[in-house]
């Protein structure tokens, strides 16, 4: 059948179809919008889900122009749980071309609250040392493994960081930074694969496909703990002298 001779609908099912045929990668479709035998009424607005639960889903990690495209994309993510127990997506903040990237581990209550991390007491203290290091948050990038908060802030399941580390990646290869900076033992571990303990992870430098990875303290555990705070300070005099950064 010529595509004269099909439906609107038809056409896009085929259009799609012949993408995904082509290995072409974009956002999941809800079948409801390619349904012909569905009554003509208003729907709800897409959303992400499992591939499993859709025939025609595509990996959602697709290649994205800019960190805006990328983010209307996934904000209204619903790939595990938390995606209904959120306030705001959070997705991150900074500069699009950042050579620095910091990265945590999830969304706080007032994270999730504003939709902007590190913006609570720990993001606070993430301002201080960046204002010691000469940088502020319009000069590096922040970001965490998971765009939406945990219920209690527990920490993250491995299954919700499997389903969230796309779009971090994603945001790595377009932010294009120099390095990369693990706020905390489970960002550290989840960048590199790994469960070595904190201990172990900073002080030194690692790669993160390519990228130098420096793993320090996070600013909670310094609240928590402020002893720790000297051997963040040397974590970040290693970011300094790695970007040029002078006090």
């Amino acid at each position: 059948m010529s595509d004269q001779e099909l439906t609107p609908l038809a056409r896009l099912r085929r259009a799609l179809d012949q993408r995904v045929a082509a290995g072409d990668r974009t956002i999941v479709l809800d079948q409801q919008l390619l349904s012909d035998d569905k009554p003509t009424t208003a729907v709800e607005s897409p959303s992400l889900v499992p591939a499993s639960q859709v025939g025609m889903a595509i990996p959602v990690e697709a290649d994205f122009a800019s960190l805006t495209e990328h983010n209307e994309a996934i904000c209204n993510c619903l790939k595990c749980p938390l995606g209904k127990t959120r306030t705001k997506f959070v997705y991150g903040v900074g500069k699009p071309t950042a050579r620095a990237m910091f990265i945590g581990e999830a969304p706080g209550a007032d994270e999730d609250r504003l939709g902007e991390p590190f913006v609570g007491r720990a993001g606070q203290l993430l301002d201080k040392i960046l204002a010691a290091m000469q940088l502020d948050r319009t000069q590096v990038y922040i970001a965490n493994i998971l765009k939406c908060r945990p219920p209690g802030n527990r920490d993250p399941l491995p299954e919700e960081m499997n389903e969230c580390f796309p779009y971090l990646r994603e945001q790595i290869r377009l932010i294009k930074p120099e390095l990369l900076v693990g706020l905390g033992r489970i960002a550290g571990q989840a960048l590199l694969q790994t469960k070595t303990p904190l201990g172990k992870l900073r002080g030194r430098w690692h790669e993160y496909e390519g990228i130098p990875l420096l793993v320090t303290y996070h600013p909670a555990a310094l609240l928590r703990f402020p002893e720790y705070k000297k051997e963040t300070w040397k974590d970040m005099q290693l970011v300094m002298a790695r970007l040029g950064v002078s006090r």
